[in-house]
């Protein structure tokens, strides 16, 4: 069993580090320009990218799970009617996306705080990027899609591509052109539809004998299209649930001073690396405990559970330390200024926390996306949010100021785990019986 975790795994952890790798190396690029507001205003702008991207995570995630079970039954016509559902509705979403790009711009930053120098930068970096949001949307689909037919070596092809071409673009564009948080933005469109042309020729290079399964009529598309929508909606609510919670982050450290929010960026990164690392696993239980399920074999279901708690608890333990012997080093290679890696060393205790407490949410996503639980998984995250984020930051943020921010997502991330563990043997139950 193990070893088919890590054929999985191991190519989802390439494909998901290089997201937050990506992140780091915007951060850099940013860092060492002239001032502070450049970190702020990228930051600033890819929290409304956090959200648009984010929103749409439903895609993938509802389509790795349903796809996987398909897989496991062997039904290639629904395979293929799988995707097409997903296609269809990122192409939907990424047309409403681009009509309504000015509005959003305008929406969001009136709603999120910030001074008006890392405004300005950010509203140049939305209006750059928004142009990348169909080719994201659809390899979201195609990502889940290709993960659910246990194929991890696609996605990791097409992200490292993604990636690759978005640094060395964004290296281009703002170290040579000068076109600073433009610049940044622009490999992003750069990266982005270069992987969907990728994505879109590997497709067809395994795959070329599901596409004559692909059809116009309605009632094929729309004959599962209610289980796919009930997953998807939950998930749907519960990514917004998480999005409300690092907007807010973002916001409220921006609302404190632009020295915090380009402290607090740079720190969270540390968990986006822990979160992206873990997700190889979880994305790994996304297939296998999806293939399982959808062939009724509980028992092989239940080992693959116990494997994937066994490596998240042993990668929690290691990158913490990591942390804590390295955090204030990894700081001074985001930025070269002085006052944010002298301001963000007090705050280093809890990105060392972080793995410890989290690994458990990580990998009960992956399993209850598998065994499309998707419920669970929403109200888990809504309440998490309510209940353990929001709440504590507001009765602690007058005594602790941004200290209050990182609690709350302590336990934010602590309260899901607890949560999907308390809910599992139900949500198991009700599936087998």
């Amino acid at each position: 069993m193990n070893k088919q975790i890590y054929r999985l795994a191991i190519p989802n952890i390439f494909t998901n580090l290089t997201v937050p790798l990506l992140g780091m190396v915007d951060m850099y690029l940013m860092g060492h320009q002239e001032s502070v507001h450049f970190m702020g205003g990228v930051a600033l702008g890819s929290v409304i990218f956090n959200f648009v991207y984010w929103g749409f995570a439903f895609l993938r995630m509802g389509m790795s799970g349903v796809a996987a079970q398909t897989f496991g039954r062997n039904d290639r016509e629904e395979m293929a009617l799988v995707l097409e559902r997903g296609m269809l509705i990122a192409i939907a979403g990424s047309f409403l996306l681009l009509t309504l790009q000015v509005p959003l711009a305008n929406f969001s930053f009136w709603l999120l705080e910030g001074s008006q120098e890392v405004k300005e930068i950010a509203r140049g970096y939305y209006f750059v990027r928004i142009w990348a949001a169909p080719a994201a949307i659809a390899l979201m689909v195609l990502y889940g899609w290709f993960l659910g037919m246990q194929n991890a070596i696609y996605p990791m092809l097409i992200a490292v591509t993604v990636n690759l071409l978005n640094v060395v673009s964004s290296f281009i564009f703002v170290n040579h052109l000068n076109m600073q948080a433009e610049g940044v933005a622009l490999g992003s469109v750069v990266g982005q539809y270069s992987g969907l042309l990728l994505a879109i020729f590997l497709f067809y290079r395994k795959y070329r004998s599901l596409s004559s399964c692909f059809t116009l009529k309605l009632i094929p598309l729309i004959r599962n299209l209610k289980h796919f929508l009930n997953v998807s909606g939950d998930i749907f609510i519960r990514m917004l649930s998480i999005i409300a919670v690092f907007t807010f982050f973002t916001s409220r450290s921006a609302g404190i001073g632009d020295v915090v929010l380009a402290v607090n960026s740079a720190l969270l990164q540390y968990l986006f690396l822990f979160a992206y690392f873990l997700d190889g696993f979880a994305y790994a239980g996304e297939a296998l405990i999806g293939k399982f399920f959808g062939a009724r074999d509980k028992i092989r279901l239940q080992r693959t559970v116990v494997l994937l708690f066994r490596w998240g608890i042993g990668f929690a333990i290691l990158f913490s330390l990591l942390y804590a012997v390295m955090g204030k080093m990894l700081l001074g290679v985001f930025t070269d200024q002085a006052e944010v890696i002298e301001a963000g060393s007090s705050y280093l205790i809890w990105v060392v926390i972080i793995p410890l407490v989290s690994f458990g949410s990580f990998i009960w996503d992956g399993v209850f996306i598998g065994i499309t639980a998707s419920r669970a998984m929403r109200n888990s995250v809504f309440l998490s949010a309510l209940l353990f984020f929001f709440a504590p930051f507001y009765l602690l943020f007058p005594y602790l100021e941004n200290h209050a921010i990182w609690v709350g997502m302590v336990l934010f991330m602590l309260s899901r785990s607890v949560m999907l563990t308390i809910l599992y043997p139900k949500a198991i139950r009700k599936r087998f019986g």
